[in-house]
């Protein structure tokens, strides 16, 4: 009877050497990727070493307790409560709005569409708007909410524009973590005789969770620090304003532009702590994302 071979080696076989010239080769590609993660690493280290070094210098109660209005640009004290505020509404606003949009888009062009006309459609839209300057966006819903419709500056217009920008990343991220869910769990799904809608529902999006709110969290990154759009739609203002639906808001961007264009040094301090605080927020979000995420992953992952 004909031995069937496994293609695994037989208890005890000894293996065959690897050779010098491969060794070499190995320690060299090695070496190589090691040296190229070093060299990614130091200009991200630089820019957060100098955040921390410049910002540091008024990151006090008061910058995150009183607002710049009546504050003026030589003047010390101040803060950034209005603007921290502003910035949250917002993004808070872009991603109530872009999230369930882009989540089910991607949802669509990954379990449904196919290689339908619809999805085509739909995909090459998200690939443009995924290359559009966020000026344009604001220039979008300045022309559309403001001029056109007659609404005035607003936290709420700005969250529109923010929403142009986030909802192409989204999609993209959710769409590329729902194609790597292996076909074998909605198989094995539909043979229990589950609906389609809820292998997604249960299966499908608890599976590729992690992933989503990862891509989530980088959009919510992106848009946090946008400032070009948030000139045009929110205005700008010194005041806390905490109606994100009527009149002109602050936002974390728009305070550091405004205190970094402003010569004096106390006006350049606190454009830096404005910047730390800024990353310090989004480094908090990315953490508490990844909480949740990790509650809410299934048993045996």
């Amino acid at each position: 009877m004909t031995a069937i071979s496994t293609g695994k080696p037989a208890p005890g076989a000894r293996l065959a050497p690897v050779s010098i010239g491969r060794r070499i080769k190995d320690r060299a590609v090695q070496a190589l990727v090691y040296l190229a993660f070093a060299l990614a690493l130091i200009p991200l280290l630089s820019v957060l070493w100098t955040v921390i070094v410049n910002g540091a210098k008024r990151l006090d109660p008061t910058f995150f307790q009183f607002s710049m209005n009546a504050v003026g640009g030589r003047d010390a004290g101040g803060g950034a409560y209005h603007a921290i505020l502003g910035t949250l509404q917002q993004v808070l606003i872009t991603s109530v709005i872009s999230v369930p949009i882009a989540v089910l888009t991607a949802i669509y062009l990954v379990e449904y569409a196919g290689n339908g006309r619809l999805g085509k459609a739909i995909s090459f839209t998200v690939d443009v708007m995924t290359g559009i300057p966020s000026i344009v966006a604001g220039l979008f819903v300045l022309a559309l909410w403001l001029l056109t419709l007659g609404f005035g500056f607003s936290g709420f217009a700005g969250a529109l524009a923010l929403t142009i920008l986030m909802i192409p990343t989204v999609v993209r991220a959710s769409e590329e973590m729902l194609k790597l869910v292996p076909n074998e769990l909605r198989e094995a799904s539909y043979a229990l005789g589950v609906p389609r809608w809820r292998t997604i529902l249960f299966v499908v999006l608890p599976t590729a969770l992690t992933g989503m709110i990862t891509g989530i969290m980088l959009a919510v990154a992106r848009v946090m620090g946008e400032t070009a759009p948030l000139l045009l739609t929110i205005f700008f203002t010194k005041a806390i304003n905490g109606n994100a639906f009527s009149g002109p808001q602050g936002s974390l961007p728009t305070f550091i532009w405004e205190q970094a264009k402003d010569p004096n040094q106390t006006s350049i301090d606190r454009a830096w702590t404005g910047a730390l605080v800024l990353i310090l927020i989004i480094m908090l979000l990315n953490l508490a994302a990844r909480l949740v995420a990790g509650r809410r992953r299934p048993a045996g992952r």
